[in-house]
């Protein structure tokens, strides 16, 4: 075959870019579901963490607040970190506590609130301890503050 020849056969590249596009769509499908997958090996055997607070009602003012950290069946945590922090309510630092052997942190907060201002809230999160299965993603219950509690 002369040059002149091949010059003139254009079939070699007549299905070339869409054999390129197919095999990359199949590529990226197939990386998505492998990625997936393995993303969820690490979420196996990893449990949800939630607070309960007690009281989860105050009014403005120096409280000593209880709060709880349990697994998803209800089963206390220990060596939580919970933070309590300002949200609609006004707090002048974040409130720091560890949960003991109960799963319980007993944490000293000062709520207010704003002119005006008949409510508002507190938010509570919880660090699960180093190294365990828990995780701490859902938002958890919030304290209400409530003028005349």
């Amino acid at each position: 075959m002369s040059f002149t020849a091949f010059r003139r056969d254009d079939r070699a590249i007549e299905g070339l870019p869409i054999r390129l596009v197919i095999a990359f769509v199949v590529g990226v499908a197939t990386l998505s579901v492998m990625l997936s997958m393995i993303s969820g090996v690490q979420s196996f055997g990893v449990s949800e963490l939630d607070a309960k607070p007690d009281p989860d009602v105050i009014a403005p003012g120096h409280h000593r607040v209880s709060i709880t950290a349990v697994e998803a069946d209800g089963t206390p945590v220990a060596g939580a970190t919970v933070l309590v922090k300002r949200g609609s309510a006004r707090l002048d630092t974040v409130a720091v506590g560890k949960t003991g052997p109960n799963g319980v942190a007993r944490i000293d907060i000062a709520p207010r609130l704003g002119p005006n201002q008949a409510e508002g809230t507190l938010e509570v999160d919880i660090k699960p301890p180093a190294g365990s299965q828990f995780m701490d993603r859902r938002h958890n219950a919030e304290i209400l503050v409530v003028r005349g509690a």
